[in-house]
Parts: C-alpha cells; structure tokens; sequence
C-alpha cells in the first residue's frame, strides 16, 4: 500500500493526543430550510471562540441529507467553516476533520474535497453500508487513509450504524494513517472492544481513544482501560471527545476537558465527578431525545442553539425532523436544574461579533 502524501503535523498530533474538545458542527437553516450562511459562520466562529481544539463538519449532526443532489451542501459546509478558521488566525492547535460518507467512490471524493479544502483528518463513518462486510470496510479505510489521516467511526445502530466485531476494530487499529478512534456505540461492551483491540494493536501509541458517546462523556474521560498484553501491563485512556453534545455550551466543554486534564492520574477520584458526570448525561438526555429513540436529536440541539440566538431555528432538512413531545420542557428542566453547565452568559457577550456579516 502507498503511503499518505497527508499526515498530522506533530503539533496536531500532540494535541490529539493530549485531549480535544471537539465539536460536531450544526447544520444552519431559515424558515424556508436554506441554508442560513450567517448563523452558519457564527457556529464556527463560537467554536472557535470558545477554545475548541477542532471542529467536525459534514457529520451527523450537520445532517447526512447535505449530501443529496436537491441540496448539494457538502462542500459548501465544509468550505464555509474552512474559511472562518483560516480567517481566525487560531494561535492553538486546530484539527479540522470532515465526515466522510458512502461506499468508496463517494468516500475517496469527499476526502478529495477535504483536502483541497485544507481538513487535516478524514472521520469515517461506517454507517450506512450494512450490506458490506467487516473485510470491505478496512479495503475502504485503507484507500481513504492513503489520503488523508482517517479517525474511525463507531456509530450507534439507532442512527445508522452498525454493530463490529472485536477482530474487525483489531484489524482497523493496524491500519497506517488511522490517528484516532471515536467511539460512539453508546454501548460499554462494544466501546471495550474498540479500546482492548487498540491496545492489544502494534499501533497502540500511534491512536488516541475519544468518546462520542454522548450518553457517558464525563465517565469515559475520567477512564483508564488497562489490560496485560503478551505480559505487559498496557493501559491507555479515552483523552478527549468529539461530540454532538459539545455543539452547545462548549465554552462548558472547554473548561470540563481542562479540569478533568488536572485530575488525571488521580486514583482517588471525588464523588462530586460522578455526580457531574449524571448531571452532564442527563443534560444530554434531554438533547439527544433517548425516550423517543434519538428521533429529536439534531433539533434537540438547534434547539438550545435557537435560545442562544446562534441559530434562527430548529429547522431540519428532513421536515419530519422536529422536537419530541415534551422535548421543549426538559430542556427547560436541566437549564432549571444545571445552571453551571451552561454558556449563556459567554454566548450573550460574543453573539454581536459572531454574527457580524463581514
């Protein structure tokens, strides 16, 4: 296989390493489900300002429809939030990672189209694929990250994704150019495989561990997986999240990455951080719409984003998308219950100059 023309600088990938907050970017729309490029760019532009260490554009919660021909918003997405970033001039280390998608034709294009557009890692989504097997899967992991850095994808079957092997993510961890894993099962035993197959990899220093299980973000950060490997005590841990939970109050996000940054390492963790822990997932809860299947979880989030005033609406692509009944009312619960876990006094002083038109 040949190698990558694209790797992380080692700037990106000490960061990677060290724990991002990364958010996965929103999708913006009007009245008339258009795409609304003012709350678009201001998105990016909170990220940003609220110290993220990346974004994820062309994700799940930017809503896979981006890619259909009525709408053909893929690279228009992508390039906006490329723009905001490299007018911002960021002084940290950024990582810009865009979702790619499809069997591999359309993989290979959406990664030509990161690229040219400056993304510096491809996040793979093994979703909607359930015909191909666990073999056709690495085949197309291994072409992608012949372009570009390739953080995997382990996708909740709720939302499209599917349930992999032991061996498969064994065989996924070998992969040159594959830099991290987001693990989003929202599943224990299938979140332990993918960290038992990274440690027992060659490469197991080469892939940082990031949660993308919404459900369990504080309680996988404060995790260390330790196993015994050929006599070896290996242990790694899951050193940062790229969620669509850190698509709202990420100025929160930021500061909760920094403090559990300061406790790591401590064996005698405090109550307070399992109790913070609940009060995070149950926020969560209320975004992501368990109680009705994950069906309002994109709205869920628009919705905390529309009071915030970063976006006009909870506007889907799909119509059908909308908040479940009662949705509204718990998110007035946990902003009633929670109101340490909210940025809404940071987002009030930054609104003007993010949604400035330039």
């Amino acid at each position: 296989m040949a190698a990558s023309k694209h790797k992380l600088s080692p700037s990106l990938m000490d960061a990677l390493h060290d724990g991002l907050v990364i958010p996965a970017h929103p999708l913006a729309l009007d009245e008339n489900r258009k795409l609304d490029p003012v709350s678009q760019r201001a998105l990016t532009r909170y990220y940003i300002a609220s110290g993220a260490g990346g974004i994820a554009v062309g994700v799940h919660s930017t809503q896979f429809e981006i890619r259909d021909p009525e709408h053909d918003l893929y690279e228009t997405v992508l390039a906006m939030a490329a723009e905001e970033v490299a007018k911002a001039r960021i002084e940290r280390p950024f990582i810009q990672a865009a979702g790619i998608c499809g069997p591999t034709e359309q993989a290979l294009r959406e990664t030509d189209i990161a690229l040219r557009l400056g993304y510096d890692t491809a996040l793979l989504s093994m979703g909607g694929l359930a015909d191909w097997t666990e073999e056709d899967l690495l085949a197309r992991t291994r072409q992608v990250a012949e372009k570009l850095p390739v953080i995997g994808f382990y996708l909740q079957p709720s939302v499209g994704g599917r349930i992999f092997t032991y061996e498969f993510w064994r065989k996924f961890a070998e992969i040159p150019n594959v830099v991290a894993i987001k693990m989003a099962p929202f599943n224990r035993y299938q979140t332990l495989d993918v960290a038992r197959a990274v440690c027992y990899s060659s490469r197991r220093d080469e892939i940082a561990l990031y949660t993308g299980n919404d459900d369990n973000i504080v309680a996988d950060l404060l995790t260390t997986f330790r196993f015994d490997v050929d006599g070896v005590r290996v242990e790694k841990q899951i050193v940062g999240g790229l969620l669509g939970h850190w698509a709202v109050w990420t100025r929160k996000a930021v500061e909760l990455m920094e403090e559990i940054k300061g406790i790591r390492g401590d064996e005698a963790i405090a109550r307070e951080w399992m109790t913070r822990a609940i009060q995070v997932t149950d926020t969560n809860a209320t975004f992501f719409d368990p109680a009705h299947h994950f069906e309002g979880c994109i709205p869920g989030i628009h919705e905390v984003l529309r009071r915030q005033g970063l976006m006009k609406g909870i506007w889907c692509l799909n119509p059908e998308e909308t908040l479940s009944p009662g949705q509204s009312e718990e998110i007035d619960r946990v902003y009633a219950q929670y109101p340490h876990l909210n940025d809404d006094d940071f987002v009030a002083a930054g609104l003007s100059e993010w949604l400035a038109v330039e």
